[in-house]
């Protein structure tokens, strides 16, 4: 492919800030988009030629024929473009991103790939131009690229699946943006220097994202790829099962929840220290389940799509009498969008008052409401 960039294009990264820096705060003057929860993409064309590369630069071309197909339509005949792949579901004026079904979409099998492309089609939303015509634009300031990309997407229409962000430099507007947005399924706000190269590889942006507390109970743990340690806690939450569960779905997680109850897994805290994973082990022993020959019980779990074929899943199931307070961004449905993080132990919780229904969540926004550019 002939690009006018070396393929392929490491994206340009964003370092974490507490809040939404002003205008002209170091590193400014900024310019403010809704940051996208999707997979970060790097969109290549010459021609009929198309390529889609992750964050990590890896291929994602075939597991989005949708998206390669809108790309040879909607976009210019040679270009590289920095975009967000995501998902919409839910009724008109009642949308928002669906992050499970976006990742659902990384599938080996290509007759699956085929039918997701059709029940649940991704969508890119588009916010730099690195390249167009063959000439590379990395060394142009983002002023300029932004303005070259609103020029060779004004074409766009309603309901195309190709969507330029939105953009500011109010910060006021900004602001209203990372509280607004956030019932769309957003994730935060990107600042973006207007006078900055593109730099591949590089945290030459400020994101400022979500974070809440919860409280959950742990219910199981999986051990470390080393094979000694802890290497995530499982978590979860009681609330009134889910509709399409079967008995079995609640996996024996708390047999003794009152009736209407059931403990439903959320998610689970993957960055735990070093000395922490060696000494959980021995702690939280007194909590597992053990067989007739005194072996630890071990259960089945949904393996991560993106994890290695063949990768055990199991976990150790544990008596869920312990809680803790984990810091998280977002609870999408039944799951916490992302691994989260522990913040303290809280022996003064009963499990029972960790509920579902108490855990906060942002208040709905529509989605497409956040794709109109104006």
């Amino acid at each position: 492919m002939d690009l006018g960039v070396e393929w392929p294009v490491s994206p340009m990264l964003a370092k974490a800030v507490p809040e939404v820096p002003d205008p002209d705060a170091k590193g400014g003057p900024y310019a403010y988009e809704p940051k996208w929860d999707g997979f970060r993409c790097i969109v290549a064309r010459d021609g009929d030629d198309v390529e889609l590369g992750s964050r990590g630069e890896k291929p994602l071309t075939r597991y989005f024929p949708e998206v390669v197909e809108a790309v040879r339509r909607l976009l210019p005949e040679r270009v590289v473009v920095d975009v967000e792949l995501v998902v919409r579901a839910g009724e008109s004026g009642a949308q928002r991103l669906a992050w499970e079904a976006l990742a659902q979409r990384i599938h080996p099998a290509e007759s699956r790939i085929r039918r997701l492309a059709a029940e649940t089609p991704a969508e890119i939303v588009a916010f730099d131009l690195l390249a167009l015509d063959g000439t590379s634009l990395l060394g142009e300031p983002f002023r300029a690229r932004r303005a070259r990309l609103e020029e060779v997407l004004s074409h766009l229409a309603t309901g195309d699946p190709v969507h330029l962000t939105r953009i500011t430099t109010d910060v006021a507007e900004a602001r209203d943006w990372f509280e607004t947005f956030e019932g769309a399924g957003l994730d935060g706000v990107v600042a973006k220097p207007l006078e900055a190269p593109y730099q591949p590889g590089k945290r030459a942006m400020l994101k400022i994202k979500h974070h809440r507390t919860a409280d959950v109970v742990v219910y199981g743990y999986r051990v470390h790829k080393s094979g000694e340690g802890i290497g995530s806690l499982l978590v979860g939450v009681y609330g009134e099962a889910p509709p399409e569960w079967t008995p079995e779905d609640g996996r024996g997680l708390d047999p003794e929840a009152p009736e209407g109850l059931a403990l439903i897994p959320v998610g689970g805290i993957v960055s735990l220290p070093d000395q922490m994973r060696r000494a959980l082990v021995a702690e939280l022993e007194p909590l597992t389940r053990k067989d007739e020959s005194g072996e630890l019980v071990r259960m089945g779990g949904a393996p991560s799509r993106f994890a290695a074929a063949g990768k055990d899943s199991s976990f150790v199931p544990l008596r869920p009498d312990l809680v803790v307070e984990v810091a998280f961004d977002q609870l999408e449905g039944h799951r916490f969008r992302h691994a989260v993080s522990l913040v303290r132990w809280r022996p003064d919780r009963e499990p029972l008052s960790c509920r579902i229904d108490q855990i906060d969540r942002a208040s709905a926004y529509d989605l497409g409401q956040v794709l109109v550019t104006g």
